[in-house]
């Protein structure tokens, strides 16, 4: 898999970070990773970026590539259009991906917010830029209630355009999970159609970058690089279900 296209079910959901671990995990392999972001928003000129921060975490041979930055936290398509800038095009994300991963082993593709976010006015988006490069799609969830619909609704909308969801990562496990976050570990699979390949636990951003690269092939099944077991995770929680 030379370029795996990373989307979420909404925002704010623990993207960049699992993003970080998949580099993270790619490196420790002794593979070159690139991260792309094709459109940063919400950050001034001179703020560090999720592919930056991405790339930070997962250490050197990671670069961070972003094409391009608009002010406002709005979607990608508003916050071009309210500072006048030109968007970023689904066939201009493809041609930057494909040169990357030219040069690299592994790219990295993280979309903003979820599959569906418009990139430009004339309806653009990450689901067709993984379509033009014919990339697997892999789908950050959260782990709380309501995550089966969202993920179903993702995974529904990557099969309507003929794509497959490479898996599912949780991108914030919390430290005490809830009931719904427990029982969720056995069907978010089910929803997805596709296997759960890692949860990163809570607050793992937070965490300094040597910890982070030597942690985050803990947090990953091994389609991702990483050594994490679902199964084995699922039945820890098992007993407290019920």
């Amino acid at each position: 898999m030379p370029i795996v296209v990373v989307t979420g079910t909404g925002t704010e959901i623990g993207k960049t970070v699992v993003t970080a671990a998949v580099a993270a995990a790619a490196a420790a392999q002794g593979r070159t990773v690139a991260v792309l972001k094709p459109a940063q928003t919400g950050l001034a000129a001179g703020e560090a970026g999720d592919a930056q921060e991405a790339a930070r975490l997962a250490g050197s041979g990671v670069t961070g590539v972003e094409l391009a930055r608009f002010p406002e936290p709005l979607a990608p398509a508003t916050a071009a259009r309210r500072a006048g800038m030109p968007p970023v095009a689904p066939q201009a994300v493809a041609e930057a991906a494909e040169k990357l991963a030219a040069e690299h082993d592994l790219v990295l593709v993280e979309g903003a917010g979820g599959l569906l976010v418009r990139f430009d006015d004339a309806g653009g988006t990450l689901a067709e830029s993984a379509r033009l490069l014919r990339a697997p799609v892999l789908v950050v969830a959260p782990p709380g209630l309501g995550t089966l619909n969202m993920t179903a609704l993702t995974a529904e909308a990557l099969r309507a355009r003929s794509l497959e969801p490479l898996g599912v990562v949780v991108g914030s496990w919390p430290a005490v999970p809830g009931l719904a976050a427990r029982c969720n570990l056995a069907d978010l699979p089910e929803a997805a159609g596709a296997p759960l390949l890692g949860v990163v636990p809570e607050g793992s951003g937070s965490l300094p970058a040597a910890a982070f690269r030597t942690a985050a092939p803990h947090w990953l099944a091994p389609a991702l690089g990483g050594v994490w077991n679902a199964d084995a995770f699922a039945q820890a929680f098992a007993a407290a279900v019920g």
